[in-house]
């Protein structure tokens, strides 16, 4: 049964401009800062800021050395170059950037290495990411107990799995001053191909093999298929979805398979439990002993890291997890962090724990360090190093002093955000740009999450804050076109407004949202996909609808939001966006995102009703692998005696399992959740539905886990979303386990001055308090 949500404004546009033969070009990748030299063809490329740079006319070459005196774990320097451009000058080329290279050969021949499996030398497994057309970014673990060594593996990439037609071969050195990773850039590769990789040491005892893609050349009208995916826990559940993706990938088509997994953020889970501080477990959920911290903290019943050690025992932890080291040996990952690769409630370098917040320069550097080691990905460090990680030295200092945009000034909070650089784009043939961004390390202090807001929640209206409390917070001295009250009216007091004189909140940060806004303007793919780790669609309800008599009267003027902490409630910036690819008349505007452990679909607006309600976009948001949910954690601790219980669960008599009517709630408004409370009939709960209250969604399951799946084409955008059952434990089933449900959500490419609509079908299973 298919349904229709409506759509507004939108379009497109975007430049491309000839390349210079030489020119001083950026990496695809940071805040346009850092700088490379490139050789460039004379055939068009994307000569613009924040792009990568690879032609399909670079010609084969052998391994290059470093000059002499210093060493790279074979990095390569990804360059355009023409196909008369001689070995000669490209060996001249490399060795003038001081690097060594592993570049195609031009014929493929058999390996010659004396490879045998010995995956127990390799125990956190093979992976690879951040492709290209031309080129793909290798990973291993080669651990050693000898920490004076440094030991040579040898690197090769073949067109097939048996290694008998090897196109790329080179060495790569590990050592302990990067926890014995390794990241190997192979380049020379034909684009939209599938390759096999695998690394070997001096005895001939080899890793796993690996597979990987590379991306398809601009021009490729082919569909993308990629999933997106975050929020894996391995302290508290399995990673059965993992298991799914590789199953249902392994039996596809070849042009229905995946081209990579976008992973966004939460990756590891820095705070962790021992078993024998909870014993009772989570939820229903029992606590895994998947690490002990040399030098953690203990905070309350869990721990964290506070050094770089202990951020990659996290990492190793998670990979050995067999599901995620499956999928990293199948599909090239992209990745970028969100908050547990650092800290829970953390942003910039700062940590915040039990209301308080503290400097922690040194634990930020330390978990950049750990997330450069551990993941192959085009980021950007100060020397502009693809392989090693040099970090800053810097100290735990109060930041005191913020810019305009809520950046602290403090240095070593500078020097601490600047020792890693995420944000980045990718493309994917014609139809797909990813602009990736970070929403943790630039952002402001959220004013929601301020202890002075506290007085804004209530007990008798569990999770709600009036929706216009959060607007005049997040807007600071801004809100009213720079006239803020003095106060805000709160059940029937007036309450001090103590952030009218802050700036409005950005989650982006000054310099990364200017990158961003460029990207999407000079995008000339067909849909710009913004990869954001944190959700964009507003979390509302309508308590003022709730009938007299049922509990006290709602203390908010109107609608409630949930908080803060994304986009869904970072209306300023969110407005200052959206606006912009309206006035841009950018069309193919999506959003995926993760970090609510919930999956979400619909429309991209900067406001609701009674405000205008005009739609720039489409925007999604994935499960959680692992991590539990709203809903599950609900079931465990809202009271059974709340008078508004009915909004978030209802009991009905013979099920012994309440329904999650917290969804019903987000989607149609109180109405709909009492009636169905009363009556346990779906038809006459959706004929309550209060229009207003959310006509931007068509989908939300706050308990759903699973992943994603995108394909974009010349006309059309389909999200899947993939649900299996709550993780409690690894499944046994080759495919990772039932399904509960795959519902697909589909939109037509639209024109400027055309409203976008989206469609949707259940494709297997059922969420009726979904939709």
């Amino acid at each position: 049964m298919a349904s229709t949500v409506s759509h507004a404004k939108p379009s497109g546009r975007s430049g491309i401009t000839p390349a210079a033969k030489l020119v001083k070009k950026n990496c695809r990748s940071g805040d346009g800062q850092g700088r490379s030299w490139v050789i460039c063809p004379s055939t068009r490329v994307a000569d613009r800021p924040g792009r990568y740079a690879a032609s399909r006319h670079a010609m084969p070459c052998r391994a290059v050395q470093r000059l002499p005196g210093s060493w790279l774990a074979a990095s390569i320097i990804e360059t355009h170059i023409m196909m008369q451009l001689t070995r000669r000058q490209f060996l001249a080329a490399a060795a003038a950037f001081g690097a060594a290279a592993i570049w195609c050969r031009p014929m493929f021949a058999k390996s010659s290495v004396a490879w045998r499996p010995c995956t127990e030398r390799y125990p956190e497994g093979v992976a690879s990411g951040d492709p290209t057309a031309e080129s793909v970014m290798l990973w291993t673990r080669y651990p050693s107990a000898d920490a004076r060594k440094r030991w040579t593996l040898q690197v090769e990439v073949a067109e097939d799995a048996a290694f008998e037609r090897v196109v790329a071969s080179g060495k790569a050195r590990v050592s302990i001053a990067s926890d014995w990773t390794c990241r190997v850039l192979i380049g020379g590769l034909k684009p939209a191909r599938e390759y096999w990789y695998r690394f070997t040491d001096s005895e001939g005892h080899g890793s796993r093999i690996g597979r990987t893609l590379t991306a398809p050349e601009e021009s490729d009208e082919r569909p993308v298929r990629f999933a997106f995916v975050s929020c894996q826990n391995a302290n508290v559940g399995a990673q059965n979805a993992y298991r799914r993706m590789i199953y249902e990938d392994e039996r596809a088509a070849p042009e229905d398979r995946l081209g990579f997994v976008l992973h966004l953020g939460d990756f590891i889970y820095e705070l962790v439990w021992y078993p024998e501080d909870r014993p009772q477990g989570m939820y229903d959920r029992r606590i895994r002993d998947v690490v002990r911290y040399a030098h953690g903290e203990k905070i309350d019943d869990f721990h964290v890291p506070t050094t770089v050690d202990d951020y990659r025992a996290v990492y190793r932890a998670y990979l050995r997890d067999p599901d995620v080291q499956d999928a990293r040996a199948r599909f090239p990952f992209v990745s970028i962090w969100d908050n547990h690769e650092f800290s829970w409630q953390g942003w910039q370098s700062l940590q915040k724990f039990d209301g308080k917040t503290r400097p922690a320069q040194t634990r930020k550097v330390a978990a950049n360090q750990a997330w450069f080691e551990f993941h192959p990905a085009r980021v950007k460090t100060p020397g502009e190093s693809l392989e090693w990680f040099t970090a800053p030295s810097v100290v735990d200092a109060p930041i005191e002093h913020y810019d305009d945009a809520g950046l602290g000034l403090e240095a070593n909070n500078l020097v601490a955000l600047a020792s890693l650089t995420g944000y980045r784009a990718l493309r994917w043939g014609k139809h797909v740009d990813l602009v990736i961004t970070d929403q943790r390390s630039y952002r402001s202090e959220e004013p929601v999450g301020r202890p002075e807001a506290k007085v804004f929640s209530s007990k008798d209206f569990p999770q709600f804050i009036p929706q216009e409390v959060q607007e005049i917070l997040d807007a600071g001295r801004t809100y009213n076109h720079g006239n803020p009250p003095p106060s805000i009216r709160y059940d029937g007091h007036d309450v001090d407004n103590f952030w009218r004189d802050k700036p409005a909140q950005t989650i982006l940060g000054a310099r990364q949202k200017t990158w961003f806004l460029q990207q999407l303007k000079m995008s000339d793919a067909t849909w710009k996909i913004w990869g954001n780790t944190t959700a964009t669609l507003d979390m509302r309800a309508d308590p003022q609808n709730l009938p007299a008599g049922l509990t006290r009267p709602w203390p908010g003027a109107g609608y409630a939001g949930f908080g803060g902490g994304d986009h869904g409630s970072a209306y300023v910036e969110r407005a200052e966006i959206y606006d912009f690819v309206a006035r841009e008349g950018i069309t193919g505007f999506a959003t995926v995102a993760g970090d609510r452990h919930s999956f979400w679909a619909g429309l991209a607006a900067k406001s609701l009703p009674p405000q205008a309600f005009e739609p720039v976009g489409v925007a999604f948001v994935v499960g959680s692998i692992s991590a539990p949910g709203m809903v599950e954690a609900m079931e465990h601790s809202f009271p059974k005696d709340h008078p508004l219980r009915p909004l978030f669960l209802a009991n009905r008599p013979g099920v012994d399992k309440p329904a999650p009517t917290i969804n019903m709630l987000l989607r149609h408004g109180v109405r709909s959740c009492l009636e169905y409370a009363k009556s346990g009939d779906l038809a006459k709960a959706r004929a309550m539905t209060n229009t207003d209250n959310a006509p931007h969604l068509a989908f939300v399951d706050m308990g759903g886990h699973g992943y994603a799946v995108v394909r974009a084409s010349g006309h059309a955008l389909e999200t899947q979303f993939v649900c299996l059952p709550r993780p409690l434990e690894r499944s046994d089933r080759e495919d990772g386990g039932p399904l509960v449900y795959r519902v697909q959500h589909r939109v037509s490419l639209w024109e400027k001055g055309q409203s976008p609509r989206l469609e949707q079908r259940m494709l297997e299973g059922d969420a009726p308090f979904s939709v």
